[in-house]
């Protein structure tokens, strides 16, 4: 085990590496960058009158370098191109794209992802400000689909093909089908004070007088906040693990060890959680970091903008928007390495459950 163990983080290394180079070559044809940003900002502001040397008695070969920087730059004609190449070395782009690739990963290995371009917090800090609150979603999204999904599933498979089964397929298919967001914004208007009720806060995690409140005031607050981002995103997250669940313990009934144990007399439910129970749920069990993972960062990500609950789902979005580029690459580092790292303790987790499976006797 300890040698598949060491080529799977060997592997991680060209996967990551992979990951970030494309991600990096397409930001590069990404019109609106960080220059544009602050160059818009700037001259929706009347600002490039108030720029040194960039006013209205800009010189003739002032004037011509400007319209060379106002060819790479939109909206920066009659700007001072001293100060378009102070905004270029501010933002790293001076330098070719190789090296500032190569600056970056090797930063990046050293966990050293630099500052903010438009907030003044270094971008580890920022991340870990906003970590509780995607952490806090991800583990009530998984715990709950996954209080649901289990029992769920193991009654839709002792029960299949019956009505019950049937029409719990057709909630289980509906609520998959409806994306998250939308329930949210459903959800929003029907009891946050849309057309309807009033019954919820619209945004955030907590009250702002949540620091005054007793600590059973602090709880009550804090789950008053999170019903309506929760119940978005859990109508979707239990579809997957219910079906998956179900199928494992209907591929388990089949076989043969389970009508020897009912041969022998045992009762059904010694059957079904005697036996059945430890093998079907294999794969399921496996599947919880990921599941994690996935509620973690990619569930959230919408609700967080709908809910204005200040996680990281919202962090990236707005980092996108802003051209944030240190945040932006800071995030899709540390999530494809947490990503690489699930995915190798999940089978180790298969191994765990099941000794039978051995990965040392299969290809990576």
């Amino acid at each position: 085990m300890g040698a598949y163990i060491l080529r799977r983080i060997l592997l991680m290394i060209p996967t990551l590496f992979g990951i970030m180079a494309i991600s990096f070559a397409v930001i590069q044809f990404a019109p609106g960058g960080p220059v544009e940003q602050v160059i818009a900002k700037l001259t929706n502001q009347g600002g490039s009158d108030r720029l040194g040397g960039g006013g209205g008695d800009t010189g003739g070969s002032n004037f011509d370098a400007a319209g060379d920087v106002g060819s790479k730059y939109r909206g920066a004609q009659g700007l001072d191109p001293e100060f378009i190449k102070k905004l270029e070395k501010q933002f790293g782009f001076d330098k070719p794209p190789l090296e500032r690739f190569g600056m970056m990963l090797w930063n990046y290995a050293r966990f050293d992802f630099g500052n903010s371009y438009f907030r003044d917090i270094s971008v580890l800090n920022l991340i870990l400000e906003k970590m509780p609150v995607s952490i806090s979603i991800g583990l009530w999204i998984t715990l709950l689909s996954y209080l649901i999904s289990i029992p769920l599933g193991i009654r839709k498979a002792v029960k299949d093909g019956s009505p019950f089964d049937v029409w719990t397929s057709g909630v289980v298919i509906v609520g998959y089908a409806i994306p998250g967001f939308l329930f949210g914004i459903l959800l929003m208007v029907l009891f946050a004070g849309g057309s309807f009720w009033d019954w919820f806060p619209l945004r955030g995690i907590v009250s702002d007088n949540w620091d005054q409140l007793s600590w059973p005031g602090k709880i009550v607050d804090y789950f008053w906040h999170m019903t309506l981002p929760l119940t978005a995103l859990v109508l979707s997250a239990f579809a997957t693990t219910t079906l998956l669940t179900k199928n494992s313990f209907l591929e388990e009934i089949r076989k043969q060890y389970v009508v020897t144990a009912r041969a022998k007399g045992l009762s059904e439910r010694q059957v079904l959680y005697g036996h059945v129970f430890r093998n079907a749920m294999l794969i399921v069990i496996a599947g919880f970091p990921g599941a994690f993972i996935s509620a973690f960062f990619t569930g959230s990500l919408l609700i967080e903008n709908i809910f204005s609950l200040d996680g990281l789902g919202l962090l990236g979005f707005r980092s996108v928007v802003e051209r944030d580029y240190p945040v932006v690459f800071a995030n899709l580092y540390i999530f494809s390495l947490l990503g690489l790292f699930i995915g190798l303790l999940s089978d180790l987790i298969y191994t765990w459950v099941d000794p039978r499976i051995d990965f040392e006797r299969r290809d990576v």
